[in-house]
């Protein structure tokens, strides 16, 4: 077969079988059950949970769930407000494959279109990794269910009483929260422009919305971030007359010391002090990531402008429009506003997690820092223990609380980005399942020592050597 012949998933899903025969995965259940108790729910069913209920499953925990609040298909944000042609990953970043490199995104477009497409390839469009996600969620066979919200997570006699719209009230051991980059604040609204002009005046770059009703009109962006400038670019693309984007710096930030964070800082940074670790975090939170070059040349093509050293100090309703007021005394006005400000780290504002948002520890509350290493922003992030667990503020703080595990953008300051962005999804699933299965056998103990005791299936069955009768195997034989 000429090697640019596709191969076809059935033929990798047959290969991918064979490799989990080989290794013998999934793992032979092991967790004692509890009627009625969920031992691991997993919310949100994006390559994060996917990884963690993938691994979960093959370790042998498979009293779990994964639910996700939309349709399949739909879950994060590739075909919802994710407007960047590709992703700004590299394409052949393992992913969430778990290990087996039959489970890659490569192996599947390979199986798919051929090596050829594959070489050919530059980045990957949003829309097919969407696909390669909703195939791991069959081909993993995870037990998922779509259109189910997380409505609020409350403690109840050492387990987690979970609440939701469309699957009613379930009862687990653990919750891990897959939610996301906007998974612990939601979207970041900059005090400058009155919450007033939301919805039909100004809206967020991380909101779903039909960039066709901009035809014709002159739209402002505020942050030359990526999703801002993704934004100004499909506003012109969909027939905005004018797309302006106005950032605060004079130039745009030129290296993303994300890239030279390598598998060392994935597996590392968790294991720093937490003098270092907010050192880290402060060095990248202050240079901030430069929009991909891709990015940059698109909105260029699409004929959008943008105006550096223009920090926004006030924005007010005019009539059928906005009037932005900035630093340097200019004014400008349009049509429209989109605020490409990023994602908020406000435990406060999470709903699932308001009964336990008072007892949560802040890295404010853990860590002081020299004065010059000052950040708020930083100092907002939850600190974690090392599986992701949420950890109490104070001794009146709920038990349960530990029981919550964040595998999202709100692990960044304690791990890095190993639970929000692609290059790391796998190494964040396993710390994650490393340390639920650990807390699980502490919590099973006496029952798995009881079955270790009960097991009684004779060695030598078969020999001359078989005494036949019960609790052979627990008597000393000299010899």
């Amino acid at each position: 077969m000429n090697q640019s012949t596709p191969l076809g998933l059935a033929a990798l899903e047959q290969a991918i079988r064979r490799d989990l025969e080989l290794l013998c995965l999934p793992a032979k259940d092991w967790v004692p059950p509890r009627p009625g108790v969920i031992d691991v729910l997993v919310v949100g069913a994006g390559m994060n949970g996917i990884a963690a209920a993938g691994l979960l499953r093959l370790r042998g925990v498979r009293n779990t769930l994964l639910v996700d609040a939309a349709a399949p298909g739909r879950e994060g944000p590739w075909r919802t407000y994710a407007r960047m042609e590709t992703l700004r990953s590299p394409k052949n970043l393992p992913g969430p494959c778990l290990g087996l490199p039959n489970l890659t995104y490569r192996a599947w477009h390979e199986a798919r279109f051929g090596t050829d497409d594959w070489e050919a390839l530059y980045k990957i469009p949003n829309g097919l990794w969407q696909e390669y996600l909703s195939w791991l969620q069959r081909v993993l066979a995870l037990p998922i269910r779509h259109g189910v919200r997380v409505v609020r997570i409350l403690p109840q006699d050492g387990l987690l009483r979970v609440e939701t719209e469309g699957a009613g009230t379930l009862l687990a051991r653990r919750v891990v929260l897959a939610t996301g980059r906007g998974g612990v604040g939601g979207n970041r609204w900059p005090e400058t422009v009155p919450r007033e002009l939301w919805p039909d005046l100004a809206f967020h770059t991380n909101e779903e919305r039909c960039f066709a009703a901009l035809a014709g009109k002159s739209v402002g962006i505020i942050g030359a971030g990526a999703s801002g400038l993704d934004a100004a670019a499909a506003a012109m693309e969909a027939g905005a007359r004018e797309a302006c984007v106005y950032a605060r710096r004079q130039v745009l930030p030129q290296v993303n010391k994300g890239r030279g964070a390598g598998i060392g800082f994935h597996y590392g940074w968790g294991e720093l002090d937490d003098a270092d670790r907010w050192a880290l975090m402060v060095y990248l939170h202050d240079l901030q990531p430069p929009p991909p070059h891709e990015t940059i040349h698109r909105v260029l093509r699409a004929g959008a402008q943008i105006h550096l050293g223009f920090a926004l100090t006030a924005a007010e309703r005019e009539g059928e429009g906005v009037r932005l007021f900035f630093a340097n005394g200019e004014q400008r006005r349009h049509d429209v506003l989109i605020l490409g400000t990023g994602f908020a780290v406000d435990l406060d504002a999470v709903p699932e997690l308001a009964a336990f948002a008072p007892h949560i520890a802040r890295w404010a509350d853990r860590y002081t820092p020299p004065p010059e290493l000052v950040r708020p922003e930083v100092a907002a992030f939850p600190y974690l223990g090392p599986g992701f667990e949420l950890l109490p503020r104070s001794p009146a703080a709920p038990p349960e609380l530990s029981r919550i595990h964040l595998l999202n953008y709100g692990a960044h300051c304690s791990f890095g980005g190993i639970a929000s962005d692609i290059p790391a999804v796998t190494v964040a699933a396993e710390r994650l399942v490393l340390a639920l299965m650990r807390a699980l056998f502490r919590e099973e103990y006496p029952a798995l020592r009881a079955g270790l005791e009960a097991y009684d299936v004779p060695e030598l069955a078969g020999t001359p050597f078989h005494v036949p009768g019960p609790g052979v195997g627990t008597e000393r034989v000299e010899e």
